[in-house]
């Protein structure tokens, strides 16, 4: 852990051009519902979302792709119909969301929208990030919108969740996004610029921590208690979805939001706290697939694929000989070579029953044998593992 800093004066080494989030090159940001949402008038801040909007138009400009998480649905709709304020029943939230879905939906599609960006609904519940199937699909559909030069607006599905389902926060649903997508950097943008020492509004001596290379219990404890508000995180759940980011490569930052251009305003001054990984995105889902999967089926293939897949090639199905096994897209499977022996594993992108049917095909051939589009590969190669 770096040193402890306070005042817009000091400011930490990774200030600048390059800061975590300068480096990135995809990064989620998070906004959370006190920061968003008037909570009296039940309307979304448009000169702020506005200045967000030119600072994610600022990232975009210099090639980095952005998801953005939000909260918001149900402290807009809350108003709109008239509920009370305080405590709401788990129906009073689902009909609130559902009236407020819309209007916020339009907001970030007009703001969006006047700095040359389409922005995309994406919902999702904890189901999403569990299921296998459903995990992939919403992967994949994220990184479709952001090849296509689109802006992901990611939203928990307060229509149809649950108390059972629900992340219950969006810091958490955001460090779920960013492990999805494989982003290199999560912005959480707060009533507060950073984890401090001890609560600053109570303790004058509280200090802000730069940067936190590891989450240890002394790190855990200085998290407090959510305040009252219209949000539903406080800063122990920022420190989960720290956790979260950490063990997936993730670097996250938590930072000052309420001032206008916040994300400009991180860069300039880099007041905040990073937590900082030891491993990347790319060596965290490596590690990951290499250690922790246990393999469903196994791919026999060729000489050529066995040299293709050394040359850091993906796993075409041309190159395949031989399927064993039942498994289903997104399993993880071995890759054995003409001998038998193994060449490494990977997460395929098939079931066995198609996979069986595409074997020793070309790509083009795909759609002529499924009667669908699938990937062009068996197995990409950020999904694979040799030597394992």
């Amino acid at each position: 852990m770096a040193s402890l800093t306070d005042g817009d004066s000091a400011l930490p080494a990774t200030a600048g051009a390059g800061s975590p989030l300068a480096e990135a090159k995809r990064v989620v940001v998070k906004i959370g519902s006190a920061l968003l949402v008037d909570e009296k008038r039940g309307e979304v801040h448009r000169a702020w979302l506005e200045t967000v909007a030119a600072d994610i138009a600022a990232m975009k400009a210099r090639g980095q792709e952005v998801v953005v998480v939000t909260s918001g649905s149900i402290a807009v709709g809350r108003r709109h119909l008239g509920l009370p304020r305080g405590g709401l029943r788990l129906e009073e939230k689902q009909a609130a969301a559902a009236t407020g879905q819309g209007r916020l939906a339009h907001a970030y599609q007009e703001t969006f929208a006047g700095h040359g960006m389409t922005a995309a609904q994406v919902l999702l519940t904890i189901g999403d990030t569990e299921d296998r199937r459903r995990y992939l699909n919403a992967r994949n559909t994220m990184d479709t919108l952001l090849r296509y030069g689109a802006v992901p607006v990611v939203n928990e599905n307060d229509t149809v969740a649950t108390t059972e389902i629900r992340f219950g926060d969006n810091d958490r649903l955001a460090a779920r996004v960013g492990m999805m997508i494989g982003a290199d950097a999560l912005v959480l943008l707060s009533d507060i610029d950073g984890l401090y020492t001890a609560d600053p509004k109570t303790v004058e001596t509280a200090e802000l921590i730069p940067e936190v290379r590891d989450l240890t219990p002394e790190i855990e404890a200085m998290a407090g208690e959510a305040r009252p508000g219209v949000g539903t995180g406080g800063m122990v759940t920022k420190l989960m979805a720290a956790r979260i980011c950490m063990g997936s490569g993730t670097r996250m930052a938590i930072a000052l939001g309420k001032p206008h251009h916040p994300i400009n305003r991180l860069e300039e001054t880099g007041r905040c706290t990073w937590f900082l990984p030891k491993d990347t995105p790319r060596t965290a889902r490596k590690t990951w697939i290499a250690g922790r999967l246990r393999p469903a089926g196994t791919l026999h293939v060729d000489d050529g694929a066995a040299r293709a897949l050394r040359d850091g090639r993906s796993l075409l199905p041309a190159g395949i000989t031989a399927i064993e096994g039942t498994f289903e897209r997104g399993d993880a499977v071995l890759i054995k070579d003409y001998d038998g022996a193994v060449l490494g594993k990977g997460l395929v992108a098939y079931n066995s029953h198609d996979a069986s049917l595409i074997a020793g095909h070309k790509t083009a051939d795909i759609f002529e044998l499924l009667g669908y589009r699938g990937r062009d590969e068996m197995i990409h190669r950020d999904d694979l593992v040799l030597d394992v």
